[in-house]
């Protein structure tokens, strides 16, 4: 943008910060004020000042916040995305998590989709899940937890329905498998939709994040390239005090927690990265 920008459009950057820690710094604002353009076109409102009170003073304003932040969230996913991160998790982290919960009574893996998007993420990981369950996974029971900030993206994960675009990567047997025909569509299957559970989550909502404990893996990629330095370290701590000692932490493949945090380790994979919550030990062994 030329010149200084709004101080309303500044105001309203501020709002969601606060609200998301979500930061658009001056060269996204374009971006922003696009998005709030279309909010404002909804509510037949004329200027951003009208529109910051949407935002702060007016007594829908919560409602209207999500409402913006539903535009600004807006992910690009698809199923199967990043094959090497998901070939790592089947043959090395999941034997690993295994050995160290294995003298433990309770036969249960939990992974967290942490900003799920449109739902292609937990589908997958419960697939892979599906594909174990004779074999490493045999009498154990699988919960994939999936989250994100965005309602319209969560609607579409639960109805479940997928282009040519967001399939593009499904193998013919994963195709006939977990799918159904529906038109030009398809739709995951009642029995790869099982033990999945959707809801919305602010990854910056402190209070709620608390409550997301007892993680074998937590997924949570491409997601924090939104988040400024001070957001993504309460997000990333939030995230190693909820994973078990054993427990693996996945970003996007461009994404590091270098600078961020040191209290993870991490682990170089074929192909992909992770980080671990607890390798100072033996595994099963208690953390430091």
């Amino acid at each position: 943008m030329d010149g200084p920008p709004e101080p309303e459009l500044v105001r309203i950057r501020d709002v969601i910060y606060q609200t998301a820690g979500i930061f658009h710094p001056d060269n996204k604002l374009r971006l922003l004020q696009d998005r709030c353009g279309r909010r404002m076109k909804e509510l037949k409102v004329q200027t951003l000042r009208e529109y910051s009170e949407c935002l702060t003073i007016r007594p829908t304003r919560q409602a209207e916040l999500i409402a913006l932040l539903n535009e600004i969230t807006i992910g690009e996913t698809s199923f199967f995305r990043n094959q090497p991160q998901l070939d790592a998790l089947r043959r090395i982290v999941i034997p690993k998590i295994l050995e160290a919960k294995s003298n433990l009574p309770l036969r249960r893996l939990r992974i967290w989709s942490a900003g799920c998007s449109t739902g292609e993420e937990p589908y997958t990981l419960r697939m892979l899940m599906l594909e174990e369950l004779n074999v490493q996974l045999k009498d154990w029971s699988t919960e994939i937890l999936a989250t994100d900030l965005n309602e319209r993206s969560l609607a579409h994960a639960e109805e479940a329905v997928y282009g040519s675009y967001s399939t593009r990567n499904l193998t013919p047997s994963y195709r006939n498998k977990y799918f159904i025909p529906q038109g030009d569509k398809l739709q995951v299957n009642a029995l790869a939709r099982s033990n999945i559970s959707f809801s919305r989550l602010n990854l910056s909502d402190d209070s709620r994040m608390t409550f997301m404990k007892s993680m074998d893996a937590i997924f949570c990629c491409n997601v924090l390239i939104y988040f400024d330095l001070a957001s993504k370290r309460r997000v990333i701590q939030h995230f190693f005090n909820n994973l078990l000692p054993h427990g693996y932490l996945f970003l996007g493949h461009s994404e590091s927690l270098f600078g961020v945090n040191d209290d993870f380790r991490l682990v170089h994979l074929p192909g992909a990265t992770a980080y671990v919550k607890g390798e100072r030990t033996p595994a099963g062994g208690k953390s430091l």
